[in-house]
């Protein structure tokens, strides 16, 4: 009777969650319920032999312990796997981990990186490692305001997604082990590392409701044997994307507006020679147009009994166009009847790892290794004229050079680790250093891209802007994991971290597992944890001018006396302490379920802040050296910021897996999981600038409090019988608030409560809610040959695209949606084949 309530209760508590992948099968113990039907599915398993039957759950991991041959589930920490056959089935990590979401639509350069936001924090509080490895990060910054400001994480796209075989994402904050920026979690990224074979694919697909967005990609990787006892991996990745476009009303083009519309922006009815524009859709909603490739070495040979030598190579290249601003801009006397600005990025990512490992070293086994990587992108505009110097010279060029950046990053390590005893307890001790030397530069434009005011819409960076800044961290690292009894097990890390130009770090990490049963066990950690300012976050900045207002915005550097004469100051390491308890059990054979809440505070967050508008704000960017003469006439629309400590936080949550696999014998197996996210932010400090004036405003603080879905649930279930693959997901992507300015439908007579106009007000906003949107996905799969595997499928089938926004949030121009929401994209369905080939 108890066997059944616990069965009831578990069942009954599993319906709402989500799969974080559809690979995952059942326990040993669960294939085993009796010898007939062990023998009856073992022969299904042969004839569906494309269907791999091992459970990641089972997987030995690497990430979140320093001891060898522990299990995903055996883990002190929660630690989860998501296999690379989960990978090419949902095509985004978001699509298959709830804690993870990731921008639903970037702007420029952002749009191109695909990085990871875990828990509700931004890309930059989660560690992302290579083969356990430090991997560097973009060079791009998120120059634009929301959730991701001012952000630079690790770019997934440019890592060929071949090569993975699994990803193991550590769900604790880890500062104590892995240094910097492990506040939500890490992300482990495991290659592929065998001797043989070559795996060949090819997808391509369209977003099939907009009637854009055609992509395709070309997959090969395979592996060889390095003399006798040595292995070498290769792959490689062509990927290729056109612009996928939500056409859309624009205010500017309309002819036609209510009683009270500020038409400065505007074109139709407005300006002469816009009259062949009326009615025309905008496509500022687009994605960017791609070509990328990328490519991966990993080799390994024995050079003598217990040593190793081992090395990794990747190498992405991308080129990539962003249609950032699509309205038209008129100029009659210039002979300019339209202008549809391009903005280009010509990117190289490349990292190259050696190392060395043996065994008993003084009873030690070793690792000593060097990791070299870095990130150039040059940024240009095209199809666009710098009207200052049109007006001053009577001729411009078309293109421009804005500005490249260039971020490195080499790290080396020593890593010891042995096992032994003490009076009778099991006891695993590591430790070891680390040094890294990180760099970041930028180099300015042409002179026409930053004189006379720049090209319409981008000024590039002046050499003012322009340097190279380096830094030197040092740390060193002890982790000792005690096992007092059979079924308690004790986890103690500690951290030390001394940075050239911040504040240096002691970081301390206890976790504990109690395994009651072999079926039920208990989980806690607390850990204090830290995140370095980047070298992008301390030196960038960046002119924004906006086409037809005769405002401009400006991005000030920190460190800069026209920032601190705003009120900046010098910006210091975030603190956190993360604390989270849990469990994990089977209450009946072959279901499995894991739980666990967590509670992250979090202080000196650097966030956008010091936001200061008008006169004052066009002096400060004047004072740095840029040239806004002839653009900013709207001096009241015109602003300038910076980066700040500027908030506390805390983040609550919990998260809740369950998987199990349903055996229906000549009807196939279905693997079934859920997973479910719960997440909540709130600001509980709000820092005042050395002028007097809050750091964040109603709109900055729903940036990163309520931007990002409360809750997301994930259900998937695979169904394998004979030569065919079912899978289908389910995902619900929970609500977001954002405060929006109040833009140009909004009456000239309407005031601001605190004073002034409300259209374009920064201290009055109007709230906006996106409400819980669905997305099914569906994937059906024919094994055509042993070797030859072919696949059709439709990612958001319903075509399920975010809520409006109301006419007095829209600017001209711009975007209907709210485009500071990690909800769901704007592109709909996408509809694919794909065919893959083992040889």
């Amino acid at each position: 009777m108890k066997r059944l309530a616990l069965f009831l209760v578990a069942t009954t508590a599993c319906t709402p969650f989500v799969s974080w992948g559809a690979e995952a099968a059942a326990s040993p113990e669960a294939q085993e319920v009796t010898q007939k039907k062990a023998d009856k599915a073992t022969a299904l398993t042969k004839k569906n032999k494309f269907v791999k039957a091992s459970d990641d759950a089972e997987q030995v991991v690497v990430t979140g312990t320093r001891e060898s041959h522990v299990k995903a589930r055996q883990s002190i920490s929660p630690v989860v796997v998501i296999s690379s056959k989960t990978l090419e089935r949902s095509g985004e990590l978001t699509r298959t981990y709830p804690s993870i979401t990731m921008s639903a639509r970037g702007s420029n350069t952002n749009s191109l990186v695909s990085s990871i936001q875990m828990r509700g924090l931004g890309p930059n509080e989660t560690l992302v490692l290579v083969d356990g490895k430090r991997r560097h990060s973009t060079a791009n910054i998120v120059q634009k305001p929301g959730p991701q400001f001012a952000s630079s994480g690790v770019d997934l796209n440019m890592l060929a997604g071949n090569m993975i075989d699994h990803i193991e994402v550590l769900e604790d904050g880890a500062a104590a082990m892995y240094g910097s920026d492990a506040i939500a979690g890490v992300v482990n990224i495991i290659t592929k590392k065998k001797d043989h074979g070559l795996t060949l694919s090819g997808q391509g697909g369209a977003n099939a409701y907009l009637g854009s967005g055609e992509q395709y990609q070309l997959d090969a990787d395979g592996g060889f044997k390095l003399g006798k006892d040595g292995y070498v991996h290769l792959g490689a990745q062509f990927y290729q994307t056109q612009h996928a476009i939500a056409w859309g009303p624009d205010h500017a083009l309309l002819g036609y507006w209510p009683a009270g519309a500020d038409t400065k922006n505007y074109f139709v009815g407005v300006k002469p020679g816009s009259e062949s524009w009326r009615g025309r859709k905008t496509d500022y909603l687009s994605t960017p147009k791609e070509t990328r490739e990328t490519f991966a070495l990993n080799f390994g040979k024995p050079l003598a009994a217990g040593i190793e030598l081992y090395g990794q190579a990747t190498l992405g290249y991308r080129h990539a166009e962003m249609m950032a601003y699509k309205y038209p801009y008129v100029v009659p006397a210039a002979g300019i009847s339209e202008l549809r600005p391009i903005t280009g990025d010509d990117e190289l990512d490349y990292a190259a790892e050696l190392g060395i490992k043996g065994e008993n070293l003084f009873g030690f086994d070793w690792n000593l290794s060097t990791v070299y990587g870095g990130d150039n992108s040059r940024i240009s505009i095209r199809d666009v004229v710098n009207l200052g110097e049109l007006a001053r010279t009577g001729y411009s060029p078309s293109k421009f050079w804005d500005y490249t950046q260039k971020n490195t990053q080499w790290t080396n390590n020593l890593d010891l680790r042995r096992g032994f005893k003490v009076w009778s307890m099991p006891v695993s001790l590591a430790f070891g250093g680390e040094h890294r030397l990180d760099s970041y530069q930028i180099i300015s434009g042409n002179p026409e891209s930053y004189l006379d005011g720049g090209p319409v819409e981008h000024a590039g960076i002046p050499p003012q802007s322009a340097g190279t800044w380096y830094r030197n961290i040092y740390s060193a690292y002890v982790d000792a994991t005690f096992r007092p009894t059979r079924k308690l097990s004790i986890d103690v890390a500690g951290r030390y971290e001394y940075y050239t130009d911040t504040d240096n770090t002691e970081n301390g990490k206890i976790s504990a597992r109690y395994d009651f049963t072999n079926r039920f066990a208990l989980r806690g950690t607390i850990a204090n944890g830290f995140r370095a300012p980047t070298l992008q976050e301390s030196h960038f900045s960046r002119l924004n001018i906006f086409a037809g207002t005769g405002s401009v915005g400006g991005q000030l550097p920190v460190e800069s006396a026209a920032a601190r004469s705003l009120g900046a100051q010098g910006l210091k390491p975030e603190r956190s302490v993360n604390a989270s308890a849990g469990f994990t059990m089977e209450p009946v054979r072959g279901l499995h379920v894991e739980a666990d809440v967590y509670q992250i505070n979090l202080r000196d967050r650097i966030v956008q802040g010091g936001t200061v508008r008008g006169a004052q704000a066009l002096d400060a960017i004047r004072s740095f050296g840029f040239d806004v003469s002839p653009s900013a006439t709207n001096a009241a629309a015109s602003s300038a910021y910076f980066l700040s400590n500027g908030a506390s936080t805390r983040t609550q949550g919990v998260d809740i897996k369950a998987d199990y696999l349903v055996h229906l014998h000549e009807y196939g197996n279905v693997a079934l999981m859920a997973a479910f996210n719960l997440n909540r932010t709130r600001l509980h400090h709000n820092g005042i600038s050395t002028i007097g004036k809050p750091l964040l405003n109603e709109q900055t603080i729903g940036y990163i409090t309520t931007a990002t879905p409360r809750s997301k649930i994930i259900l998937n279930a695979l169904w394998t019988i004979g030569k065919w693959d079912v899978n289908i997901r389910q995902s619900r992507y929970g609500e977001t608030t954002n405060m929006m300015t109040y833009q140009d439908w909004t009456p000239a007579s309407a005031t601001c409560a605190s004073g002034g106009a409300l259209r374009y007000s920064n201290s009055c906003f109007g709230q906006f809610k996106n409400t819980p949107r669905w997305l099914t996905d569906l994937e059906i799969g024919y094994r055509i040959t042993s070797r030859v595997h072919a696949t059709i499928g439709v990612n958001n089938v319903f075509n399920v695209r975010p809520r409006r926004l109301p006419g007095n949030l829209v600017p001209a121009g711009g975007s209907m949606y709210d485009q500071f929401s990690n909800q769901v994209p704007f592109t709909g369905g996408y509809y694919f084949g794909r065919i893959s080939a083992s040889l």
